[in-house]
């Protein structure tokens, strides 16, 4: 006859205090011990000989998980197998299994990758499997990663940007395979296309029309930069940072202070986080010196524009938010201020194209041409940035922020 199991409640567990071991039955026992600490023991005898397994300390592992481990541990005897040895390989394989992060940039140094035809494209790949897009699986362990997961990637931007995320998907499935064939994870591919996401997902060429980002004319921006100036999130200074800059939304909230050097007055963007895949030298203005030195800079976060989760950044979601807030989200689009930018350009200045084209972290020219403008690129940006920051500050912005009666579509990049 079966020993029966389940014998001790939560209570009794919670406030036994005689050393020995208390039986709950099925090999499970609690150890108490003559100090008053406890902790989980399961026992079993096979060839005469008797075997004990810790399976935790009490109350870390309570009275539902411990039996749950019981569980597993008699059905690998029933299996033929040793429980111990069992619990050392699998807590050996997960030592060994990599994070998402860590597969990735495995997958990337491979030698077969040295074929790419250059730098770029590598670079292109780090960006979109690095923080960028994949930021919520970067610390998962391959083995985890599911459909779901894929998806929370995915989803946000599969209709926005549906040849990235196309791209993306593809990126994520190759990793997971790599992963597969290294013996990290099993099973079919959670990223896979044909016959699994196909069936959640719309296809990538009924949204790849090419569309459009909505933007204020660029007379009414200084009027939004009042605005943002008497508000006082930490999404107002980011969006403000982002417009004096002229900078993606995805390039600013992962800033670091690393990247700044204030005593150049420039902010460097690694070049995997750019969209061309080259770093990006952003020559600030006396205002953009100025709101990054407001801003707190804390210990434990190594981000300029720090979230309110301990060491992480604020989403780019949050101007996005701020947009909806003031009903202004259906009328512009942060990525709209890029394009006020260079029509205040080419309308207000006589700045040449191609020093705006660079501002814009846009590549303009043959690779000789790039390199001849390189060393002077900077300084005639910079004074561009500083036209740009003080037509911000202007009073003599047109119109109102609300309803944006000129506003516009503009060619997405």
């Amino acid at each position: 006859m079966a020993r029966p199991i389940n014998k001790l409640s939560a209570l009794e567990v919670k406030s036994e205090t005689k050393p020995g071991r208390h039986g709950d039955g099925g090999g499970l026992y609690l150890q108490v011990e003559p100090s008053g600490s406890k902790s989980w023991v399961f026992m079993w005898k096979r060839d005469g000989k008797r075997t004990a397994m810790g399976l935790g300390a009490f109350p870390t592992v309570g009275l539902a998980d411990a039996r749950e481990k019981a569980g597993a541990a008699r059905k690998n005897l029933s299996a033929g197998r040793d429980p111990l040895l069992h619990a050392r390989q699998e807590a050996e394989r997960e030592e060994a299994e990599p994070t998402f992060a860590e597969a990735a940039e495995a997958f990337l140094d491979e030698d077969r990758m040295a074929s790419w035809k250059n730098a770029k494209h590598r670079a292109q790949w780090q960006m979109t499997l690095g923080d960028a897009y994949c930021k919520y699986l970067g610390q998962m362990k391959v083995s985890a990663i599911e459909t779901a997961d894929v998806l929370k990637v995915l989803k946000p931007i599969w209709s926005t940007k549906p040849e990235t995320a196309s791209r993306l998907r593809g990126r994520i499935e190759r990793v997971l395979s790599f992963a597969k064939m290294r013996g990290w994870r099993s099973g079919e591919n959670p990223a896979m296309w044909r016959g699994h996401l196909d069936a959640i997902l719309p296809k990538p060429e009924k949204l790849k029309r090419r569309g459009h980002h909505r933007a204020m004319v660029y007379q009414n921006v200084p009027a939004f930069i009042r605005r943002l100036r008497e508000a006082s999130g930490m999404d107002a200074k980011v969006l403000e940072f982002t417009i004096l800059t002229a900078a993606r939304s995805g390039e600013t909230v992962n800033a670091t202070w690393d990247e700044v050097d204030f005593e150049q007055k420039v902010w460097t963007v690694p070049a995997n986080r750019m969209k061309a895949g080259r770093k990006h030298e952003v020559p600030l203005s006396p205002r953009a010196i100025a709101l990054l030195r407001s801003l707190p800079r804390r210990s434990d976060n190594p981000y300029v524009f720090s979230g309110l989760r301990k060491g992480r950044s604020i989403s780019a979601a949050s101007m996005e938010m701020l947009l909806r807030r003031w009903e202004l989200k259906d009328q512009t689009t942060i990525h709209g201020f890029r394009s006020c930018f260079r029509d205040w350009t080419g309308d207000c200045t006589t700045f040449p194209r191609e020093v705006a084209e660079a501002a814009l972290a846009h590549v303009v020219g043959d690779k000789a041409e790039q390199a001849y403008r390189r060393g002077t690129a900077l300084e005639r940006r910079r004074k561009l940035m500083t036209a740009w920051a003080d037509f911000l500050a202007s009073a003599d912005g047109k119109g109102k922020v609300i309803p944006l009666a000129g506003r516009r579509k503009v060619a997405a990049e």
